[in-house]
């Protein structure tokens, strides 16, 4: 009885419809029940009701240790319900997030992953997903062992598990310490595998080269990525065709690496034709895309470093050199040709537009010439 007055309190406090509070007071009543059926009737409830409101995730956030007892019992129907209500419940509910790994929530998670059931694989996968985004939570994911697990998602898993592994372990990634521990999982064979299948300006995509981007900053993720055949040639598809976010990236992974030795990764960059995508970021990516791609091309020239300053290291100069020292008439070169006139085109443009301007903002003492030829015609 004094359950039952703490669940109807709960939801008192919370200010919610009457219909609402009395179906939230009754399904949390089936949920603490011992009675199996009632409580898989209620998780059922519970995903139902939360799956697009944020108000009834705080309501229930009373259910989260039946519902995490529930994850290991031995009916299939029981597990997969609590697990579906339990990721709901963690959608955009930090404190939920939080409560759900305290509860022990991860132990039966991460043994689901192992199992050959797809659909409990896709759901342990896309709860690990959701948990993943609390900052709280990371150390403990990837002090779990689940990482190995994703790891292996990204090798056999479905499509959407694939998804949604690669993004949980960005997610992980952005603690420092447990870029180690992911990169001796040996993800990037089935990133790369991953970003040559997927959509290039997709989510997906993004978040695998983000985490490329990380792991290149060691030597064992370099020699992995140029060791994987097509490796390189993927980053590159993505720094060509990704959302401006993937692209950024992207060329960020090719700095990463050009930077930490030039003379080794220059030849198995330019190889792979990225001279064209860097030439069309250096005008329509982001301000900090734009910079990384001036330098990039700097690094893949023939000499990195400034020439006599009858030859000024403009970029239409840089990417000459680069062009002149590429073989063939291929389409890569064609294009990069192309997008070389054009980029000189657009520049005298400007220029002209400059002067013209500053024509029109000029006065008369702030030309010189036209002072004199005024002074000569009066005498």
């Amino acid at each position: 009885m004094e359950s039952e007055t703490n669940y109807a309190g709960a939801v008192r406090h919370a200010e919610a419809p009457p219909r609402v509070i009395s179906a939230v007071h009754r399904t949390l009543q089936l949920i603490h029940s011992d009675d199996l059926n009632s409580k898989v009737h209620a998780a059922k409830e519970i995903r139902r009701l939360t799956k697009t409101s944020h108000r009834c995730r705080r309501h229930f956030s009373a259910a989260v240790k039946p519902l995490v007892g529930m994850l290991r019992s031995e009916s299939a129907e029981a597990t997969e319900a609590s697990l579906l209500a339990l990721l709901n419940l963690a959608v955009k509910d930090e404190t939920n997030k939080i409560n759900i790994v305290n509860a022990g929530a991860l132990e039966p998670i991460i043994s689901f992953l192992q199992l050959e059931s797809s659909t409990l694989q896709e759901h342990s996968t896309a709860a690990l997903l959701t948990l993943s985004a609390s900052s709280v939570n990371k150390h403990i994911i990837g002090d779990s062992g689940a990482i190995p697990l994703l790891v292996d998602i990204l090798r056999y898993g479905s499509s959407q598990a694939k998804a949604d592994a690669v993004m949980t372990l960005y997610n992980l990634s952005t603690q420092a310490n447990l870029l180690t521990l992911i990169l001796d999982a040996k993800p990037i064979p089935p990133i790369v595998n991953l970003l040559k299948t997927c959509k290039k300006s997709s989510k997906t995509a993004e978040k695998g080269t983000a985490l490329i981007e990380s792991l290149v900053g060691f030597d064992e993720g370099k020699i992995a990525l140029t060791s994987e055949e097509g490796g390189v040639l993927a980053v590159v598809e993505v720094l060509e065709s990704g959302s401006l976010q993937s692209r950024e990236h992207a060329v960020g992974t090719l700095l990463t690496m050009c930077q930490s030795d030039r003379c080794k990764y220059r030849e198995p960059i330019l190889k792979e034709g990225v001279i064209p995508g860097l030439l069309e970021l250096t005008v329509q990516g982001t301000p900090k895309c734009r910079c990384k791609a001036q330098t990039l091309l700097r690094l893949l020239r023939e000499s990195p470093y400034r020439r006599s300053e009858l030859q000024p290291d403009t970029l239409e100069n840089i990417v000459c050199n680069l062009i002149c020292h590429m073989e063939g008439e291929d389409q890569s070169v064609k294009k990069a040709k192309q997008m070389l006139a054009d980029m000189v085109q657009v520049s005298m443009e400007q220029s002209l537009r400059h002067l013209q301007q500053r024509a029109l903002v000029c006065t008369p003492a702030d030309l010189p010439i036209a002072s004199c030829a005024s002074e000569v015609s009066l005498k």
